[in-house]
Formats: structure tokens, C-alpha cells, sequence
């Protein structure tokens, strides 16, 4: 199997966004080794935006149904993210998960031995990347809460935790759509539809049946044995700051590594790793180091470890400017917007559909602008 890569200079990052292809994209992402971008792990640490993208794409020429299952996909990010900032993602969002009789998860999810190769190949392949396809991440949490009949909440902190890509929103609402506490129904997926994906061809598991059928089966064998996955963060050594008091201080946040904020601006800047936010949302040391290798990226950038609060006593009222997010909520100081598709739609929306249809229009116009212009210089 290919194992994805993930550079951290940014010539590599920015040559790979200039290499998207919209098109095999909706033709061929649902496909394991399909023409999927590899670039969530850098829209997730804030080093490049979905607007970054979407601008990629316009400049590309393509009009927008050409490429709208690709704009599709992108806005799903934004969409969670905007349910993030209005919802409280450690409950259920519309309802209770039925059937979640076990709250450790299986050890064959944890350890990939399933016994389905797909399935298999996929974790072993997030522990050595911090990577692993859109389907199946689905596949993975339906057996875990569907079919393993786990509560979803240990086993989506569990993917987090590994991934490059983590993102708390997008990671739990898809966890809790797959669940059904997100959707009218659960999601399902049998040995079929696994293999097609997965470019596998196997019979005989737990999941070799018909879709009427997965519903009702008991809880397979292999799922039985089962345990709490041991999730710690080892943060780096806290060394001191070196900080120019007359000047004001740029926060950085693991959701927040972005090499072009205020690139003239004048001031301290620390990449801040607060110790409480990563026991209660831990991520793995392969994930910590590629975001500090990230914030490499950032001239003059030091990496500090303690709590926002300490941090604002050190700094005694000097200005501290940060981007908004949810897991920022809790400082004080100047906050900036993150960047959005269509920053004009704010707000929780009950389904992607409803985000959707309000933010299309706003798309449209993009795209016609752009036309309307390259029209404008050929005619010069």
C-alpha cells in the first residue's frame, strides 16, 4: 500500500495546493489510493485555510460545476467548524446514541486486527503516518459504535489522537453522524462496499452480509475483548521567553500555525502548548512533533508550555493577539477571525444541506468574478 507523505516546508505545502486536481478529486475520493489532495493536515494546524484552497481552484479556470463535489467536500470543514463555535461537541448533538452499550473500545480496532484487511491496513497505516482515507475513518467508527456497539466518545478522541489532521469538530461530528447522534440514522458499511474502497477482495467476516442484516447482528467475537487505549501527550521542556516588553505578543495555537499572519508585524510570538487543553484533548507525539516542525515555518516563533493565564501575568498588560477558536475562548486580548469560504454566513445550520445552499450563491459569484475578469484582460 502507498503510504501518504506529509512534508512541513513550505515550498512542499504550497506546491501541493497548486497541484490539486478538482476534477479526479470527485471522480475518484471515495477510493483509497484516489486523487484525494493531502492537505487536511495543514488546513487543520492553520497553515493554510479553506479559502487558500478554494482561491487555488478558482485560478485554476474550472467553472463551478465542474468542480462542485471537490467545493462540496471543502465546505464540509468550514460547516463543522462553524458547529463547533455554537455547540458543545462532548455531548450528543441531536440525539443519544442507541444501542452504545460499552464505553472501552475494542482491542481490535486499537491493536488492527479485525480480521479485515481493509480495515487492518487502515489504522496500522494512521499509527506510522498519522493518516487514514475518509471512508475509512467511517468504516472504522461504524464497527466501533455500530456494530461494536461502543459509546462513540472514547473512540473519536482514540482517531484524534493520532491524527495529523486532528480536528475536534470535524473528527466528532462525523464520529457522532456515524453513530446517529448527528443524522436521522446510523451509517453502515458491509464487507462489499469495504473491499470495493479499499481495493480488497475478501469473504467470510463479521461483515460479509446484507445491509438489511447489519443492524441486527450481535456483537461479533473479535470485538468482545476490550479496553481503554492509553492516550498521554508528553509536552516539550518549558524554557524561558525571551520577550521584547515594549512590543505586543502574537499567540500561536496548535490550530493556529500560520506562516503568513501578520508577516510585517512588529512583536513576540510564541506557539503556546497549554497543558491543561492537551490532557483533556491529548494527541500522540508524532502529531506534536510534525506542529512543532511546522512551526518552524514562523520566523522568530517560540514554543512555550504553561496556561494562557500565566502567559498574560508574565506579559503584564501587554496586547496579546490571537485567532479565534473555541479551544481559545478562554483568552483575553485582541482576537482576529479565522479565514472561511464565505466569512458572510455565520451560525449553526441543522444539516450541511442548509450551509450549503446559503453559502453557494456566495460561491457562485466568486467564480463568476474571476471569469469576468481573465475575460476583462483578454479583451484589453
Amino acid at each position: 500500500m502507498i503510504q501518504p507523505e506529509f512534508p512541513t516546508e513550505l515550498r512542499q505545502i504550497y506546491r501541493r495546493i497548486k497541484e490539486i486536481d478538482p476534477i479526479e478529486y470527485g471522480k475518484s475520493r471515495n477510493y483509497i489510493h484516489g486523487g484525494v489532495t493531502y492537505l487536511s493536515p495543514y488546513i487543520s494546524r492553520g497553515v493554510i485555510s479553506t479559502k487558500d484552497v478554494l482561491n487555488q481552484v478558482i485560478q485554476q479556470g474550472f467553472s463551478m460545476y465542474q468542480v462542485e463535489a471537490f467545493l462540496k467536500e471543502l465546505a464540509w470543514r468550514d460547516y463543522f467548524q462553524r458547529v463547533g463555535q455554537e455547540k458543545n461537541l462532548q455531548l450528543e448533538l441531536k440525539s443519544p446514541q442507541q444501542n452504545a452499550n460499552y464505553l472501552q473500545m475494542p482491542d481490535a480496532i486499537v491493536l488492527g486486527n479485525t480480521g479485515i484487511t481493509g480495515i487492518d491496513t487502515a489504522i496500522q497505516t494512521l499509527y506510522h503516518t498519522g493518516y487514514i482515507h475518509n471512508h475509512c475513518r467511517m468504516y472504522i467508527a461504524s464497527i466501533c459504535c455500530n456494530i461494536g456497539q461502543t459509546y462513540w466518545k472514547l473512540p473519536a478522541q482514540w482517531m484524534y489522537y493520532h491524527l495529523l489532521d486532528g480536528d475536534w469538530a470535524s473528527n466528532v461530528c462525523s464520529w457522532q453522524w456515524v453513530a446517529g447522534c448527528n443524522s436521522s440514522k446510523k451509517y453502515y458499511a458491509n464487507q462489499e462496499n469495504i473491499s470495493k474502497y479499499t481495493g480488497q477482495t475478501q469473504f467470510q467476516t463479521f461483515l460479509d452480509t446484507s445491509y438489511e442484516q447489519l443492524p441486527f447482528l450481535p456483537v461479533p467475537e473479535q470485538l468482545n475483548k476490550r479496553s481503554l487505549p492509553e492516550l498521554t501527550t508528553i509536552l516539550p521542556p518549558k524554557p524561558p521567553l525571551n520577550i521584547q516588553a515594549n512590543l505586543p505578543t502574537l499567540v500561536y495555537s496548535y490550530y493556529n500555525l500560520d506562516p503568513n499572519w501578520h508577516p510585517q508585524h512588529q512583536g513576540n510570538r510564541i506557539f503556546l502548548l497549554e497543558p491543561k487543553h492537551f490532557a483533556q484533548y491529548p494527541i500522540s507525539k508524532k502529531c506534536l512533533d510534525f506542529a512543532l516542525a511546522l512551526a518552524q515555518n514562523i520566523p522568530g516563533l517560540q514554543v512555550w508550555v504553561g496556561e494562557f493565564s500565566e502567559l498574560k501575568t508574565m506579559l503584564s498588560g501587554a496586547d496579546l493577539i490571537f485567532k479565534e477558536h473555541p479551544f481559545c475562548s478562554h483568552w483575553q486580548g485582541i482576537q482576529e477571525e479565522r479565514q472561511w469560504m464565505v466569512p458572510e454566513i455565520q451560525g449553526y445550520f441543522p444539516s450541511f444541506f442548509a450551509y450549503w445552499k446559503k453559502i453557494e450563491s456566495y460561491l457562485k459569484k466568486q467564480f463568476e468574478t474571476h471569469e469576468k475578469r481573465q475575460k476583462d484582460l483578454f479583451t484589453e
